[in-house]
């Protein structure tokens, strides 16, 4: 067992182990410095792992070949890191509607669930897939029920542990089904074996309850209609970490389930993962149409998005599957744009409706600057990182449809820019809200800290840089890519 591979993994979890602790020593007033603290450590290890872009062509295992790390984990954990940097920021700024002498519990839980994202990332066998998915699950049933004050909180905490629970014992099920036809629960050796029960109903069913499963993290149909809900209700913080992380995290999954451990399978259900995808985009966009609170509205985007992504997983091929992770990059930065302006705007506010973004324009040119660009590249539009992201998936299913002749390719990639097209309307409701909505009597300034503009700042450098100059995220993706198919 080569143990070194999981340093980062022990010292993401040890640093969640010090803040907790640095929670008894440090006064009240001081306990937001925490997570200034854990930014700090966690750029220190995204350095570390990025000096490590040389070895992006190994493929190094340990725990029997259980945990794997190669060009794909190194570029899913670099995201996650990343992700995490910016809700840390977040959380800091969000620290005032916590409970006192909770902030640091707050922190460390947002590392433990980066944890079990890390782990996702290097997930080879079905025992440590289980394990990642449940520890950034129930983490996250903590972090969505963390503002035990607000029956919204934890309503919405009490709707994501059922569902939770539930989408855990479908992929249980599914596993189990999965070892008792087989005898293999490491995708590599899976994959050996896995022709012999192309024919096995129980084998066929048993993935089709992992994806089940999955598709649950990632919210794509039918499997979604716990995102609005949660989104709404959880801290502003938590949502984001799970519009961003959780479903990333899912997708790395699904890309290592249904492309390492079962191809054959996955080859088959072309039709299957087209039909998902449509339905999640039609869903998502059509169900944003009428809502005005923002949270909930970002999450029918997120299922949208879902659907976006998982073009690059119904091409089959190594140009989506690229394509998908080009994607992530930029939803990164945009989501998370977008919600540190919700968190900067609507922490004094009763309300989270969009009629709460009226003049804003007026209180801060740059958070306002800054949700308008969000949505601009939610949108798909040039030239920032979503518009390329989209052009690189639909790129894909195009591909696919001329050289299988499958016209259902077609279909979808219509589907696709229909729902871009419906998305045009909520996305710009929103910056109409911002610029042309009646300014109410109060149009204070809002002020932000220096570590609050920096974390924006770095939002929409990665949301123009992504889009305008995609070579070097494209690099990292085709590398991944490519990792994939070994």
């Amino acid at each position: 067992m080569n143990s070194s591979l999981i340093m980062l993994e022990i010292s993401v979890i040890g640093l969640g182990l010090v803040l907790m602790l640095a929670d008894l020593f440090v006064p009240a007033e001081r306990r937001r410095f925490i997570g200034y603290a854990a930014i700090v450590a966690l750029g220190v290890l995204l350095v570390t792992s990025l000096s490590g872009n040389g070895s992006c062509g190994q493929f190094d295992t340990a725990f029997g070949g259980m945990f794997v790390n190669d060009a794909l984990s190194l570029f899913f954990k670099q995201l996650f890191i990343v992700a995490a940097i910016l809700v840390l920021f977040m959380a800091a700024e969000f620290s005032d509607k916590l409970a006192e002498g909770s902030v640091a519990e707050y922190y460390s839980l947002i590392l433990f669930a980066l944890a079990g994202m890390l782990f996702a990332a290097s997930s080879n066998d079905f025992t440590m897939l289980f394990v990642s998915i449940e520890l950034i699950t129930i983490t996250f049933y903590v972090l969505v029920s963390f503002q035990r004050g607000k029956i919204q909180s934890l309503e919405a905490g009490v709707k994501y542990l059922i569902l939770g629970a539930l989408s855990s014992a479908f992929m249980v099920f599914g596993i189990a089904l999965i070892w008792g036809t087989t005898g293999e629960l490491n995708f590599t050796r899976l994959a050996a074996v896995a022709p012999q029960f192309a024919d096995s109903q129980i084998f066929l069913l048993g993935v089709l309850l992992v994806l089940v499963g999955l598709g649950f993290k990632i919210a794509a149909f039918p499997f979604q209609i716990w995102a609005p809900d949660v989104y709404q209700g959880a801290p502003t913080p938590t949502t984001a970490f799970l519009a961003i992380g959780s479903k990333a995290a899912g997708f790395v999954l699904l890309l290592r389930v249904l492309f390492t451990a079962v191809p054959g399978v996955t080859a088959h259900w072309a039709n299957l993962l087209i039909v998902i995808s449509a339905i999640t985009i039609l869903y998502g966009n059509l169900c944003a149409i009428p809502q005005r609170n923002l949270k909930r509205l970002l999450g029918y985007s997120s299922i949208a998005h879902a659907g976006y992504l998982l073009l690059g997983v119904a091409a089959l091929s190594a140009s989506g599957q690229s394509a998908l992770m080009y994607y992530l990059a930029g939803y990164v930065f945009t989501v998370m744009a977008a919600f540190f302006v919700i968190t900067l705007v609507m922490r004094h506010l009763a309300t989270e409706d969009i009629s709460g973004l009226a003049g804003l324009n007026q209180r801060s040119p740059l958070l306002a600057a800054t949700l308008t660009l969000a949505m601009v590249s939610l949108a798909g539009i040039p030239p920032l990182a979503g518009f390329f992201g989209k052009f690189l998936l639909l790129k894909a299913v195009i591909e696919a449809a001329q050289t299988s002749h499958n016209h259902g390719y077609y279909c979808l990639a219509f589907t696709a820019l229909a729902g871009v097209i419906i998305s045009l309307y909520y996305y710009f409701g929103v910056i109409r809200a911002i610029y042309w909505s009646k300014s109410p009597e109060d149009v204070s300034p809002i002020v932000l800290s220096s570590p609050a503009k920096f974390s924006i700042g770095a939002c929409l450098a990665g949301m123009l840089w992504i889009g305008v100059f995609p070579n070097t995220v494209l690099n990292l993706t085709n590398l991944a890519a490519a990792a994939l198919g070994k």
